[in-house]
């Protein structure tokens, strides 16, 4: 996007205006999706002098002006001039430049409605709860992760390893000898890249740091669609923070909210007295399970501004991808309402078509612009080829998070080990449909929230076997087909839930049972990014078999993960109950010496020690359809994976 028709301009001061008609039209259309570069605050130069240039969307405004420090917040001092019938108003001001803070004053045409506007497309703003806008020059940050971007294309793809850390950057880690405060983008560089590397992740995953007013929302309710949020830094900073990941080899996706927005005065609410950013009926213009407002993807301009928002990250932050939030919600329009709370669509249905038409067009729009990024759903419902190309109906999507999986999982954990025989089909049900879409396995921030404690407490039996079967999970999750996401506090298995004022809980790595859990966690990522049996596959089924997946009444699964060759295989076995399980048969297909390669049971981790001393040999016994078997003793409550040695 940087050099196509459009991009920012300086004026030459000849001209009183600086969009052009081809900007005015692509905005019109919906088609401009580097609008940012037109709409919003630039530098510029008038008559010889520097300052800044202003354009604001505001159809039905009768007045817009800007104001500001700059002016004494002066609602007649710097009026903008309205551009013809497009509805877009520009103005310049000399002499104002990087961090100076403004706002729109807009005064409605149709009513007596006037407001103090934040800008819509703001690189930067105040911090919260302060609410103005800053001018801000993004162009003078110098990247130096040139050789991440030149390769990333390989780090992104569905047959790489992809383990995803999920982070909540103001409470990762906090400061307790400065009354908890957050760190900065610089400093959580460092030691988030460093933490991440050394656990052996791929990416992160940040949960959203465009700019919201309010820390409870944890950033889901978006107001600055183009600033990462203050709280934490700059623009600049944050760009340093990606940078500083990118440089230790780390990808980097940015969790984003195109959903729904909060209807706070300053922001995009009743923008100028109309309802021009949401829908104006009632059944469809807000959302009742957050009391938030609901995007009018009918419009082109609003279309425009969320296609250009996302963009907008990945082509001046180098983001590696975005996790589209709320998809479900987005697709229908009966979505958390009850019978007479919504419109049917022109035909008559619930899907909301023209949400539909945009997700597939933002999609089409990041691939073909940027090649080498994913985009992944957070789409809860039985949608159809959510991660299949537009090209065959599909939403286009890279990957989509299994929430089937996920809950069948935990509900299953959940449960006493003495009744999961009769829950068996919890686990194997999954693999009916585990190939329907480019999955990623997601134990998130939503699974330790609102009462629903943390991934240890979730865990049944006595302090050992809540450690053991945590362990076993997450040993589970990795040996299965999928991608990887595990949130902050659940890789060395935090006590409480998530508390977003508070910082994770790092001191419970005084204690070797919650170091463990780390080892683990660390250990998982390094086997899954070397072997490629264990990630290659994850989006074919090619890559999975089933050795026995009916035995319930020891609750134990067994299958096989293959890579290219024979050689790369990898073999799992889950006992799912605290009874050892002695000379328990599995079919193997090949002879030879098969290396036990991780047991979650190991006391590196803190577990029993229970194990087969290093591994077994196959015998040249037909079993399970295999042509060879091998006799081993399964630890309780664990996984135990097994590979072949090259003879």
């Amino acid at each position: 996007m940087p050099g196509e028709q459009g991009e920012d301009r300086v004026s030459d001061g000849e001209s009183p205006m600086f969009l052009s008609d081809w900007d005015l039209g692509r905005l019109a259309g919906g088609k401009h999706a580097a609008s940012y570069q037109s709409l919003g605050a630039h530098p510029a130069k008038r008559e010889g002098r520097l300052g800044t240039r202003f354009a604001v969307w505001a159809p039905n405004a009768e007045f817009v002006s800007v104001i500001g420090d700059f002016n004494r917040w002066n609602r007649d001092q710097h009026p903008m001039l309205l551009r013809g019938d497009s509805g877009v108003w520009e103005a310049f001001v000399p002499g104002l430049g990087d961090g100076d803070l403004y706002k729109y004053f807009v005064r409605s045409k149709w009513n007596s409605h006037q407001a103090e506007k934040a800008d819509p497309y703001a690189f930067s703003a105040e911090v919260a709860p302060r609410t103005a806008s800053r001018v801000c020059h993004l162009d003078s940050y110098a990247w130096g992760d040139g050789a991440w971007m030149a390769g990333r294309q390989a780090k992104n793809r569905h047959d790489a390893p992809l383990a995803i850390y999920e982070v909540h950057l103001g409470s990762w880690m906090r400061v307790p000898e400065e009354g908890g405060r957050w760190l900065t983008y610089a400093e959580l560089a460092e030691r988030l890249a460093k933490y991440v590397d050394e656990l052996g992740f791929t990416h992160v995953e940040l949960l959203p740091v465009t700019e919201h007013p309010f820390n409870g929302s944890w950033g889901y309710q978006t107001t600055g669609y183009f600033a990462p949020t203050a709280r934490f830094g700059g623009p600049r900073e944050f760009m340093a923070f990606i940078d500083v990941l990118h440089q230790r080899g780390i990808g980097v996706i940015l969790d984003w909210a195109p959903a729904h927005f909060p209807a706070d005065d300053h922001a995009l609410a009743n923008f100028d007295g109309t309802h021009l950013y949401e829908y104006p009926e009632p059944e469809l213009q807000r959302h009742p399970h957050w009391n938030t407002l609901v995007f009018n993807y009918a419009r082109p301009e609003v279309r425009n501004f969320l296609l250009s928002s996302a963009l907008f990250w990945f082509d001046r932050y180098h983001i590696d991808g975005l996790r589209v939030d709320a998809v479900a919600s987005m697709l229908y329009r009966d979505y958390g309402r009850e019978e007479g709370q919504w419109i049917p669509n022109e035909q008559g249905g619930k899907e909301n078509l023209e949400a539909v038409d945009f997700l597939r067009q933002l999609n089409e729009q990041a691939y073909a612009k940027f090649p080498d990024i994913m985009t992944i759903a957070e789409e809860s419902t039985a949608w159809p080829r959510v991660s299949r190309p537009t090209s065959s109906g599909g939403l286009g999507f890279g990957f989509k998070w299994n929430m089937g999986w996920m809950h069948d999982t935990l509900a299953y954990m959940q449960s006493d080990p003495a009744h999961r025989k009769y829950r068996h089909e919890s686990l194997t049900f999954g693999m009916l449909y585990a190939f329907h879409e480019n999955f990623v396995l997601p134990f998130s921030h939503d699974e330790v929230v609102h009462l629903k404690g943390s991934m240890l407490a979730k865990m049944p039996g006595d302090n050992w076997q809540r450690f053991a079967n945590l362990r076993l999970l997450y040993a589970y999750m990795y040996a299965h087909p999928g991608k990887k996401l595990l949130f902050m506090g659940n890789e060395f298995a935090q006590l409480a839930e998530w508390n977003h004022d508070h910082s994770a809980d790092w001191h419970l790595l005084r204690d070797a049972r919650h170091r463990g859990v780390q080892h683990l966690v660390g250990d998982l990522n390094r086997l899954y990014r070397s072997r490629p049996a264990l990630h290659r596959f994850d989006c074919e089924d090619r890559g999975f078999a089933w050795l026995d997946c009916e035995d319930r009444d020891a609750s134990v699964l067994s299958f096989l993960r293959h890579g290219e060759s024979l050689e790369e295989t990898v073999l799992a076995v889950c006992n799912f109950t605290p009874v050892v399980r002695e000379d328990y048969r599995i079919g193997t297909p090949a002879p030879g010496f098969w290396r036990e390669t991780l047991n979650s049971d190991s006391r590196h981790y803190g577990g029993s020690d229970v194990g087969n001393l290093g591994g077994v040999e196959a015998r040249a016994e037909p079993y399970q359809g295999q042509p060879h078997s091998i006799r081993v003793r399964l630890p309780p409550l664990a996984a135990v994976l097994f590979e072949p040695v090259p003879s």
